[in-house]
């Protein structure tokens, strides 16, 4: 009879949990309004999240101060060159707001 459960089950190897890309769930919705305004931002400019990466900064900023996630320099998660973009986007808004 086996004794490791079903499709093999554990075999003594004891499992490695992954560096990044797991981190606890927002059961109590802490951040679901930042979650939401990129999800319509996405929906609205065609699912091109380049338009939409202010809010993905913002929505991984909350999540951090929220310790849903590891506090991490945004430089490193690829938000470096984003202080151009936001400029970018409120000149383009100011112009069409005028």
């Amino acid at each position: 009879m086996s004794t490791g459960g079903a499709f093999g089950g554990n075999r003594g190897l004891r499992p490695i949990p992954p560096e990044k890309g797991i981190f606890p769930l927002d059961h109590l919705h802490e951040c679901d309004s930042e979650k939401k305004e990129y999800l319509v931002c996405l929906k609205s400019s065609s699912n091109k999240s380049e338009q939409c990466r202010h809010l993905s900064k913002k929505y991984l900023q909350c999540r951090m101060a929220k310790n849903l996630m590891a506090k991490q320099d945004m430089s490193e998660l690829g938000f470096s060159g984003l202080k151009e973009l936001d400029s970018t986007e409120d000149k383009t808004k100011e112009s069409i707001e005028h």
